[in-house]
């Protein structure tokens, strides 16, 4: 697939159709405000949005006669305990909302029962959920309020800014947030297109594992900790006896229930609380999950994580996809494609979210 950036003249639409191939072949330590807490606080319309939020309505998509799945059109609900349901996990916010739109209008466009897919969407801020409602008008869904405070005294200064920002920790937090039958979730980054059945991912077997990721277990892991870190055997020790990889937390699966079980998310507020008096890690949210995890994770496919698509974090810069096969796109980095897009600046590969962008400006 190395070829891909050198034809970027004619590649879009050819490229696309290659690159979606294998969806077409045979396939609590803090409290954590619930959906349930925001009546009355949602309520202002969707009007009140900023003008530049404004997103076509999606197609409709229905299940396929073999999915044994019908949505309750008599009642207009779900019930999120529903069994037969596959539970995705994404944040919304103002500076990646495009990207979460047009994620879930990738999964939608893929997944054979699109009907039997539930999204849990975390928000800190108010009126997103009628934006969903109004560009995905039959998707089943619900929001979630996660209290910003809830981390903001544990969170330090990263490399990048947006690494900081008190949503992108929400997912330490799904098993408070999520209602407890939901035993199992796929959580997603905003930046990323699915382009396969994601219930090909939902059925991943974790064994006695609490998460499933790909792994990069050729990565340099010892970058991913400070030089203090490694000489404190009190830290570097706790990875003692553990093949550790990394794995990029854009893309999980998670088993809840284990995770309510053992308690992980205050395993992982203990290291955010170290982080704050010893500065052992750079970035952001991922080093604590490498610290609970590695060398605990239920391997995935790497198909189902074409990472780094946004180029370097230092200096803006095109990357071609890895070898094999591609599941999942995801634009990890500093650049984003809905903005390179925009800037009339985009990169070969940026070609492949546009046919998942709902803005109604961009085309």
């Amino acid at each position: 697939m190395l070829w891909v950036m050198r034809f970027s003249g004619f590649f879009s639409a050819a490229m696309i159709m290659i690159i979606l191939s294998p969806s077409l072949q045979s396939f609590p330590p803090a409290e954590a405000i619930r959906s349930s807490h925001l009546d009355g606080f949602l309520g202002n319309p969707i009007t009140d949005l900023p003008d530049r939020f404004c997103f076509r309505k999606a197609a409709v998509f229905h299940n396929a006669d073999k999915c044994g799945f019908r949505d309750n059109r008599i009642s207009g609900k779900t019930d999120v305990c529903d069994p037969s349901l596959v539970h995705v996990a994404i944040t919304l916010d103002v500076e990646y909302l495009r990207g979460s739109i047009a994620a879930v209008h990738s999964i939608l466009q893929h997944s054979l029962c699109p009907e039997s897919v539930f999204f849990h969407f975390l928000v800190s801020e108010i009126n997103l959920e009628y934006l969903v409602r109004s560009t995905f008008p039959q998707l089943k869904f619900k929001v979630y309020y996660f209290d910003p405070e809830i981390v903001r005294n544990l969170i330090s200064t990263s490399v990048r800014q947006a690494l900081e920002q008190p949503l992108n920790y929400a997912r330490n937090y799904l098993a408070d947030l999520l209602e407890p039958c939901v035993r199992r979730v796929i959580y997603l980054d905003s930046d990323l297109v699915v382009v396969d059945d994601i219930a090909k991912l939902w059925t991943t077997n974790l064994g006695s594992r609490t998460i499933g990721a790909p792994e990069y277990c050729h990565a340099n892991f010892t970058k991913y900790f400070t030089a203090s870190f490694w000489l404190n055997l009190k830290f570097s020790g706790t990875f003692s006896g553990r093949k550790s990889c990394y794995f990029n937390t854009g893309v999980m699966v998670i088993d809840l229930a284990k995770w309510r079980r053992v308690g992980y998310t205050k395993r992982i507020e203990r290291w955010m609380e170290i982080q704050k008096s010893d500065r052992i890690y750079e970035l952001g949210s991922l080093p604590p999950f490498l610290l609970v995890f590695a060398g605990h994770v239920a391997p995935i496919e790497h198909r189902w994580n074409q990472h780094g698509l946004g180029g370097d974090n230092v200096r803006g810069s095109c990357r071609n996809l890895h070898p094999g096969p591609v599941s999942l796109l995801h634009w990890s980095g500093s650049g984003k494609p809905w903005l390179r897009i925009d800037s009339k600046q985009p990169c070969p590969l940026d070609a492949l979210w546009a046919p998942y962008d709902l803005y109604g400006h961009s085309h």
